[in-house]
């Protein structure tokens, strides 16, 4: 009986590590890093943003729907739990848990650059550039777990600065402000996947929009939408 017991403990705990990862990264008009999607048990979607907060949460609307948006979230039906007024005043109120994910935050008495924000979700430890680090990049967030985020910095082109620059192993490039003034600052390859978009040389009902690639594609088991 007890062998039996410790065996789904320790079932639970391994399959509570391995549920939550990094499954979605949304752009806003295809330029600046809208959030960062960690996916927990029963495909649940937790957004948050590069500075740390989270943003929302719910089920990923599936394609075959009549109404589907591609980024949007349907309502998640289980419980949410808060933290109440004896908590830390940095996430007094702040979501404590989505499910059966745990969400915990960092302190006041911590650093400014960390203070407030997810330290964890889940098993998965957030970390955040310091005030150490280039300016462009200051408090965003560093790593999730063992994903780690890099960042343009100050001394790069106007059109990039801060812009997230890769995720693990796979490098985001962008248009600079060297190019067609439509597209300045939009995504111009994640990995090896490549994008093209309409310039002021083309229609005016066009420009701006992807020419070549997908809205929404996964690459390197992250799934990538150009909103």
């Amino acid at each position: 009986m007890k062998k039996g017991i410790l065996l789904l403990l320790l079932l639970n705990i391994l399959l509570t590590a391995n549920s939550q990862k990094l499954g979605q990264v949304v752009f806003s008009k295809g330029t600046a890093l809208s959030s960062i999607g960690f996916i927990a048990e029963q495909q649940l979607i937790i957004r948050v943003s590069d500075y740390g907060s989270l943003l929302e949460w719910g089920m990923e609307m599936e394609s075959y729907r009549y109404n589907y948006q591609p980024g949007k979230l349907l309502p998640f039906m289980g419980r949410v739990d808060y933290y109440g007024q004896e908590s830390d005043s940095s996430f007094r109120g702040k979501v404590k848990s989505i499910g059966t994910c745990f969400i915990t935050y960092y302190p006041l008495s911590e650093t400014p650059e960390r203070a407030g924000k997810i330290k964890s979700l889940g098993m998965l430890q957030f970390d955040y550039f310091s005030q150490y680090d280039n300016a462009a990049f200051r408090g965003k967030l560093k790593s999730a777990g063992n994903y780690l985020l890099t960042y343009f910095a100050s001394y790069d082109n106007e059109a990039i600065r801060g812009k997230i620059k890769s995720i693990d192993s796979c490098p985001i490039t962008y248009f600079t402000s060297f190019e067609d003034k439509v597209i300045v600052g939009k995504v111009k390859s994640i990995c090896s996947v490549n994008f093209e978009w309409y310039t002021s040389r083309d229609r005016r009902e066009l420009q701006g929009s992807l020419k070549s690639g997908r809205y929404q594609q996964v690459i390197n088991s992250i799934q990538y939408i150009l909103l």
